[in-house]
């Protein structure tokens, strides 16, 4: 164990840090003890306000509002804060594709790119990139595992598996260290809710107002959902796992929820009586998702933490909070 690396008294930056994801890992990554904490985020969706739990236990903590792609100004961030390690969330989101597809792919592609080349470089020591589960399309056997055939079904998935492929080339070609998680649908706390935001948050904003929750679809498809501060911990041990360099680690719950029940959970959480309609399907909507966990359970000992149950029930309570709705 003593061989393996450890954060305590790295300079950590964390590219899409202020974002639901992000935001979370900070908080993991605080515990860890580095000597310096950077993120760096365009605040595209991200929100500065999402640091504010790590800045109380962290007060050195830095922010610098930047886009991931701007080449030059990250090597000034990485080389003014001496950096050891990039987590890199930084990511154009999945609806974001089907609006500005072009625009998307090529910023999403862009954003494997730069760190890549900065670790290239030797700028920093250790790449840990963020991955989506949309990179392997509708299911075509269950449960997913990282050998699951990839047949992205919008470009936003196609510009995911795009980077993934990159950030292998990179690590196989120039012998880099630099590890790839794969995560499944997160939910929990600070999770968008505006532009582009998740299923759940717009089933809470819409329940609360009194407003008829809209599905996509028959509702039938299924995701696994996975707990944030699951996936914040995940990152971290895969980090300091070096048997992840160079591979793809799903990380997920292992189980599958269809739309259908996940909604009627959150109705029940919620205690609330407003009526579901069903609109016509989502361009590029995967039908089924279920991954295997096998292999981060072999390499880094994970297991879900967080029950679908339970974390909802905290997402919920975060929700209603920040809106000020007392229970």
């Amino acid at each position: 164990m003593s061989d393996r690396p450890r954060l305590a008294g790295k300079s950590v930056l964390v590219l899409g840090g202020a974002g639901f994801i992000g935001s979370h890992l900070v908080d993991r990554l605080v515990s860890e003890g580095p000597s310096r904490l950077t993120v760096v985020d365009n605040l595209f969706l991200g929100r500065e306000s999402n640091l504010e739990l790590a800045r109380q236990q962290f007060d050195q903590l830095r922010f610098v509002n930047l886009d991931a792609t701007d080449a030059a100004g990250l090597a000034a961030v990485v080389n003014a804060e001496s950096v050891d390690v990039v987590f890199n969330l930084a990511v154009v989101p999945l609806p974001a594709s089907l609006e500005r597809p072009r625009w998307s792919v090529e910023e999403n592609v862009a954003l494997a790119i730069v760190p890549c080349e900065l670790l290239r470089e030797g700028r920093f020591e250790t790449l840990i990139h963020f991955s989506s589960s949309e990179a392997y399309g509708s299911a075509s056997y269950v449960p997913m595992d990282e050998g699951h055939p990839p047949t992205p079904s919008t470009p936003y998935a196609a510009s995911k598996l795009a980077g993934d492929q990159i950030v292998l080339s990179y690590q196989h070609t120039f012998g880099l260290d630099a590890s790839i998680i794969r995560p499944f649908n997160n939910f929990g706390p600070r999770q968008n809710a505006g532009s582009y935001a998740g299923i759940i948050p717009v089933v809470v904003g819409r329940a609360t107002r009194g407003e008829p929750i809209e599905i996509y679809g028959d509702g039938e498809q299924t995701r696994d959902f996975v707990y944030v501060r699951d996936t914040a911990d995940a990152a971290v041990r895969i980090y300091e796992e070096p048997a992840t360099r160079g591979r793809i680690v799903n990380i997920a719950s292992g189980r599958e929820v269809s739309v259908n029940e996940l909604v009627r959970l959150l109705l029940q959480v919620l205690e609330a009586d407003v009526p579901v309609e069903h609109l016509p399907p989502r361009a590029g909507d995967v039908r089924r998702h279920l991954a295997s966990i096998d292999l981060a359970r072999q390499l880094i000992g994970y297991e879900p933490r967080t029950s679908l149950s339970e974390g909802l029930a905290e997402t919920v309570a975060w929700y209603l909070d920040s809106m000020g709705i007392g229970r």
